[in-house]
């Protein structure tokens, strides 16, 4: 599985699911530039993995549109969340979910193909979710996201396919991250629970096996979608959620 002499490019990349997968490309032996709107954290995990660090806004979008990028691997990682009903979702909320988690994977894939098509090799990893397949009440933008970047994936896939590119969704459940630790709180409001309660009550409950998802799990996949052993793998969407989607 090793990923010697490719460069990666990890968004959102500093910390919880990108620093794991920024460490396990690392690993496999690819140089990575770890791209993250907290320019000190980048740098930080760039400097421990001996890669580079991207300072970037990807909610610019429009200084994106220009961009030409010579990654071998781009990783779409970088998300947030927000959670309320429908009747009380702010509107510029649910626009800036869609700009950082659907129209910035657009544009850097954009970016990124010319480089993967001329070298006739490359991987597009898609850091997708259980909510890619399945909806859940209270999260309607960063579903209607998750199930356009699936669309948008298998786009690339079908794109890509002639010139060696691959494209793949991987599709966890709730993962051990600061994302998730701050649903909990947001999640206990908007369900009237206490935040102790969640876990068990809303965001487990529909996982066969009861436990968060660890972000070096995920890492694991991302890192063999990278490697030629997943040479024939594109398209999919490869569910890590302990049995969610199975019900």
């Amino acid at each position: 599985m090793s990923i010697a002499g490719r460069k990666a490019l990890v968004t959102g990349g500093a910390a919880g699911i990108g620093a794991a997968v920024a460490h396990g490309l690392a690993d496999k032996g690819a140089h990575v530039v770890v791209a993250d709107l907290d320019g000190d954290a980048a740098d930080k995990l760039a400097a421990d993995i001996g890669g580079t660090a991207w300072a970037v806004d990807l909610l610019d979008t429009a200084a994106l549109e220009d961009l030409t990028l010579d990654c071998d691997i781009l990783v779409n990682n970088a998300g947030i969340q927000k959670v309320a009903p429908i009747h009380e979702y702010d509107p510029e909320a649910f626009r800036r979910i869609q700009r950082l988690m659907v129209e910035a994977p657009f544009l850097l894939i954009r970016a990124a193909l010319p480089h993967m098509y001329e070298r006739g090799w490359g991987r597009v990893i898609n850091l997708s979710s259980v909510h890619g397949i399945r909806a859940s009440a209270f999260k309607s933008a960063y579903v209607t996201a998750k199930h356009a970047l699936e669309g948008l994936s298998k786009v690339t896939a079908l794109e890509g396919a002639e010139h060696g590119v691959t494209s793949n969704c991987v599709n966890p459940g709730y993962v051990r991250t600061a994302l998730v630790e701050k649903q909990i709180k947001d999640q206990a409001a908007t369900h009237g629970i206490p935040e102790s309660e969640v876990l068990e009550k809303v965001m487990l409950t529909e996982m066969a096996i009861k436990r968060l998802v660890e972000p070096a799990e995920v890492a694991s996949l991302v890192a063999w979608l990278a490697s030629d052993d997943a040479g024939m793998v594109t398209g999919a969407s490869y569910t890590m959620d302990g049995g969610w989607s199975a019900r």
